[in-house]
């Protein structure tokens, strides 16, 4: 299991590096509508696409199986065009599958492109694809960035038909506070295409290509808030109405008819969310105008928030309940608890004749002597079960029990054990958090230990990293009988062994500990119950496998887990 960590980017001063929002260029109703019009080849897997060409700059002649900087292997072109090219590659570093944008040191953007990437890896901000690396060398410019295997683009998504109300508001709420916290820190997209946002396995929402994709393609505006604003309304739009909010067809998707003029979702599609709808034209604002007539428009990425806060909260929808096929269904599940029972309408059969044949008078004397038999003798054993019961009763002494019966253990009340101190455990490699082991037992269910981020998963690679955790200091030599522990990310599945050791140092080998309990779970809770009972000091709380989860402002995507509120028993 690779470890996942950002690279360090050079953050140099360079005098030719110009903002890229600083720069004037095309107005944003101007450069975005041609950007659109001009758009032909879509945005594949993590590449970018365009067809804007600054001049006649060949891309670098470069092949499958190419090395940056002894690291960086490149394995799949997707994309070549305009002088640049952009590929998949391998991190052998940290074995990890990265993205990579190329071109050559002399092309006419090459100044921008490092001078965006940088920007962009300085704001760390988790909801967008992060920059990993921006280097120059060899005569080559190119900019290294998460590749997120587990995401899937909007364009993706919208092939297969409207996202479902609950999804767009998400997807409008994400982007939405991650460009207006891009914004306060001075950097723009101006590329926020259906391919530049990406839906996580987990649910969330990221954003890839942050100043980076624009510079690419040398795209400017004089009103970056407005540009992306209007980039996040187009963007709500589609996912209502599966249509792009223009008259020319792009992304896959099938424009406006022409001449009519830009409708409101809820027009175009039967069934939309009327507050989305209105919340997607007020940010399609165009020259200070908006199609909606009741509220003003939002032309910051701010004001768009702000929008969405004021609206009421669109929840998930309610699971749906399969009902049991008839032949399993229960009275109560047919309607019947809680009140009285219809009444039958249909007439009752008649109950059969008694027998009245010489035969059934026999059959029935014969069934009721059987009977009084059997009461007798329930009666009879009954009554010599009730005596044997006083003879033991009267005979036996009254046991008592002391701490070495057996029996005892059964009756025994279970007791916290306290935890004096923590240590992380480091089998092998560097450290996860060592100074946040307290974290795990403070009391504070909102504070944890944390692993690192890892790509391989989720059982952990023993050659690389055979584990993580904690060892326990419990003060003294106490007997466990079970270990709880709160975890923060659920999914695919965590294991988690207890081992009695010698010590809280990292220097006595895993193997040679006394394993006394393990589990396996998915949830965010861990209860182990100890299987082997043994007397020790110190325990050894080590995690061999963790879930996936998607990145957040500790950490990148990756295989990882977060620990709190270990309590033991005994």
């Amino acid at each position: 299991m690779a470890e996942r960590s950002t690279a360090a980017v050079d953050v140099a001063d360079n005098s030719g590096d110009e903002p890229l929002t600083a720069k004037a260029g095309q107005s944003t109703s101007d450069g975005v509508a041609q950007d659109r019009e001009r758009e032909t080849e879509s945005e594949e897997a993590q590449g970018s696409g365009g067809t804007e060409s600054p001049g006649k700059v060949s891309p670098p002649e470069l092949h499958s199986g190419h090395k940056l900087a002894r690291r960086y292997r490149l394995e799949e072109c997707v994309t070549r065009l305009d002088g640049f090219s952009s590929w998949r590659a391998v991190d052998e570093k940290l074995r990890r599958a990265v993205g990579v944008h190329l071109l050559p040191a002399d092309h006419p953007r090459a100044r921008s492109v490092l001078a965006a990437a940088r920007s962009s890896a300085l704001l760390g901000d988790p909801r967008f694809v992060q920059v990993l690396d921006a280097v120059e060398e060899d005569d080559l410019v190119y900019v290294v960035h998460e590749w997120l295997p587990d995401a899937t683009e909007l364009t993706a998504l919208l092939a297969a038909g409207p996202l479902e109300v609950h999804e767009a508001y998400q997807m409008v709420t994400q982007v939405s506070q991650a460009m207006a916290a891009a914004h306060r820190e001075g950097l723009a997209h101006l590329r926020l295409t259906p391919s530049a946002v990406l839906r996580t396995s987990s649910g969330q929402w990221r954003i890839r290509g942050l100043a980076v994709n624009a510079a690419l393609r040398g795209i400017s505006s004089n009103t970056p808030q407005r540009t992306d604003t209007e980039a996040i309304g187009a963007l709500l739009y589609a996912t209502l109405t599966q249509r792009w909010p223009y008259e020319s067809d792009a992304y896959g998707l099938s424009g406006l008819p022409k001449g009519v003029g830009l409708i409101a979702p809820d027009q175009v599609r039967a069934g939309v969310h009327r507050g989305l709808s209105e919340l997607a034209m007020r940010a399609l604002a165009n020259d200070g105008a908006t199609a909606s007539r009741h509220e003003s428009p939002c032309t910051t990425p701010e004001e768009l928030v702000k929008a969405i806060a004021e609206m009421p909260r669109i929840r998930p929808p309610e699971p749906a309940f399969t009902a049991p096929p008839e032949y399993q269904r229960t009275s109560y599940q047919q309607g019947n608890y809680g009140r009285p029972s219809a009444h039958v309408t249909q007439p009752v059969s008649a109950p059969p004749p008694p027998l009245q044949s010489r035969t059934g008078k026999a059959l029935k004397w014969t069934v009721s002597a059987l009977l009084i038999a059997a009461l007798g003798l329930g009666s009879w054993q009954l009554a010599d079960a009730l005596m044997d019961r006083g003879k033991s009763d009267d005979t036996q002494p009254t046991r008592t029990t002391d701490g070495n019966d057996k029996n005892s253990e059964k009756t025994k009340p279970v007791k916290p054990i306290t935890i004096k101190a923590a240590q992380e455990y480091v089998a092998k490699g560097s450290p996860q958090a060592a100074g946040d082991v307290g974290k795990t037992y403070d009391g504070d269910s909102s504070t944890f230990w944390r692993s690192k981020s890892f790509v391989d998963g989720p059982n952990m690679n023993p050659a690389y990293k055979p584990g993580v955790g904690v060892a326990y200091d419990l003060g003294s030599p106490q007997t466990l009988t079970a270990a709880s522990i709160g975890l923060r990310y659920p999914g695919d599945h965590t294991t988690i062994g207890l081992y009695a050791t010698d010590s809280t140092s990292s220097s006595t080998p895993v193997d040679s500990m006394t394993r006394i309990g393990t589990i396996t779970t998915t949830g965010t809770t861990a209860k182990i119950t100890v299987t082997k009972k043994v007397k020790t000091q110190y325990v050894l709380l080590w995690i061999t496998a963790m879930p996936y989860a998607s990145g957040d402002q500790y950490s990148n995507a990756g295989y990882k887990q977060a620990i709190t509120d270990v309590k033991f028993t005994g």
